[in-house]
């Protein structure tokens, strides 16, 4: 092409792009609450778990199968998401799913046992897990790169608002209402996200020609379900038991074998080749280990709260909401400060806010205020909404169009198990040094000190007031005192094992600057994305 004919299509791109700027908004609309769905129902079951073991007369290792089905039916299909949408389109994909998941839904919310309701749960998580992978490449479809950083900040507050709503709404609907509705409360937002998808979503080119990786496909379920199974159940059934030892064998051996099966195909369901881009590499890299670290605040928290300080989930819920909610509020300000400054200052900056303010909380005692808490969690928040989303579209950005969708999904794959590996070792952590603290408590501990003396005597006058006799209220100062000591051990052992997950942020940074060093090297394959993007604008119109 002359330049006169490109100096004279330049004009006519900028124009079209004005055109589709309400549609490109309105699809980022649709998109969102398909997102805001899938993560809103995850959120509200954690807290509805004792509720649903009532109901069903369950014990805590079969209605968590709740939660785990869900997850693994999730993360066995990801994978998929990128063949599926290039195969037969980003609309008809996405839309599918979300069908799914509505059914699976209004399944669940009819479950007459604890087993119906696992089953069900799984069905549901078949489309709930395909619904961000394929909503995050669709973006890139339709977004022009010129304006992707602002878009996925956007779409990123569904990320956040869901969970801050969760716990706090899940313990509404549970309190006044049924745990049905903890399920039925997805279809009419499912119906909306449907409906509006139908009418504004256009749908993106097809690769009628592409065979479907049925090794592959095999190997992704193999090697994802028994890694997150393993690391589900590791701390309950013992790290050397048999049962996991097997598991992590299994899923080790599948994954050597899944890259040598993967990387001799032309259309693999994992593409390992994505990792020849270093910048997609080391985004990637950055942002599962802001995975891990964030869940220090997100898992450990709670159990502080509940567990140590009593406050009910739905209290609980409320204390955490304001640093969601500085989550979201931030994405789309990173969005638009990125545009400006690039992703390496605001990761730095965002990653150091994580890492110090994670540093801070491990100063927890009995008698943190939660006034405090909330107030630091804000800061926190601050940076994970500053640094989250870049991070994650950093490598993104650098890939074409047409490997968008298997790099949303193999990101969004690897995410979600150093989630799942973040907690468990946290988990184990804190369960160690709560076990540790706990002896060495114990050892300390001298019936003949005065101190114990004035524990006795208040105790013992306790139990008196409340009408307790005096052989039972001498014995009741045993139980208070071990009480005592276990609370005080899980309160320093959270401590320690959120100063543990600050470490992941602070590595981070230093891959963040490995990413400034590449930065002038990848600035022709960003110029090559803005146009392939302009290109797929021009033939969708």
């Amino acid at each position: 092409m002359s330049s006169a004919t490109t100096a004279a299509a330049t004009p006519e791109v900028e124009k079209q792009e004005e055109k589709i700027t309400g549609y490109q908004w309105l699809a980022l609309l649709v998109l969102i609450l398909g997102t805001f769905l899938a993560i809103l129902d995850n959120s509200l079951m954690n807290v509805a778990i004792p509720k649903l073991m009532a109901v069903f007369g369950s014990t805590s290792t079969e209605i968590e199968w709740v939660v785990t089905g869900y997850m693994l039916a999730s993360a066995v299909v990801v994978p998929m998401g990128g063949f599926l949408s290039d195969r037969f389109g980003y609309k008809t994909t996405f839309l599918t799913t979300v069908i799914a998941f509505v059914i699976g839904s209004i399944l669940c919310g009819i479950a007459w046992s604890d087993t119906s309701l696992i089953v069900f749960r799984i069905i549901q998580g078949l489309g709930g897990g395909f619904i961000m992978p394929v909503g995050m490449a669709m973006l890139y479809q339709i977004m022009p790169r010129s304006k992707i950083q602002v878009a996925m900040g956007i779409w990123g507050i569904a990320a956040m608002a869901a969970p801050a709503m969760g716990p706090t709404l899940s313990g509404y609907l549970v309190d006044n209402f049924s745990w049905r509705y903890l399920f039925y409360i997805n279809v009419p937002i499912g119906i909306i996200a449907v409906t509006l998808g139908f009418i504004i979503l256009k749908e993106t080119p097809k690769r009628a020609g592409l065979k479907f990786d049925y090794v592959g496909s095999i190997l992704c379920m193999i090697v994802f379900s028994t890694l997150l199974l393993a690391l589900t159940d590791g701390q309950s059934d013992g790290w050397t038991s048999l049962y996991i030892v097997s598991l992590f064998f299994i899923s080790i051996f599948s994954f050597i074998l899944l890259i040598w099966v993967e990387l001799g195909k032309d259309n693999p369901i994992m593409d390992f080749r994505l990792f020849k881009n270093p910048i997609f590499t080391l985004s990637l890299a950055a942002s599962s280990f802001v995975m891990i670290s964030m869940q220090g605040g997100i898992y450990m928290m709670p159990i502080f709260m509940q567990n140590v300080t009593g406050l009910t989930p739905m209290q609980t819920g409320l204390v955490m909401m304001p640093q969601s909610i500085a989550m979201a509020f931030m994405m789309p300000v990173a969005g638009k400060l990125v545009s400006k400054y690039g992703v390496v200052p605001l990761g730095i900056l965002g990653l150091a806010i994580i890492g110090c303010t994670t540093l801070e909380l491990h100063v927890l005692s009995q008698q943190t205020s939660t006034h405090w808490i909330s107030g630091l969690l804000i800061i926190r928040g601050i940076g994970i909404g500053l640094c989250m989303m870049p991070l994650s579209s950093a490598g993104m950005n650098t890939l074409p169009n047409h490997l968008i969708g298997r790099a949303s999904s193999v990101s969004n794959v690897i995410r979600n198990v150093m989630a799942s590996l973040g907690i468990a070792v946290l988990t184990s952590n804190m369960n160690n040094q709560a076990t540790q603290y706990g002896a060495r408590f114990n050892e300390s501990i001298s019936t003949i000190s005065p101190a114990y003396t004035d524990l006795q005597t208040n105790v013992v006058n306790r139990y008196l007031e409340l009408g307790t006799d005096a052989s039972s209220a001498a014995g009741g100062v045993v139980g208070v005192l071990y009480g005592l000591v276990q609370k005080e051990a899980l309160t320093r052992a959270i401590a320690d094992t959120l100063m543990l997950s600050a470490i992941p942020a602070f590595i981070a940074i230093v891959l963040v600057f490995f990413m400034r060093q590449k930065k002038k090297k990848n600035a022709a394959a960003e110029e090559s994305a803005n146009s392939d993007a302009q290109h797929h604008v021009m033939i969708e119109m």
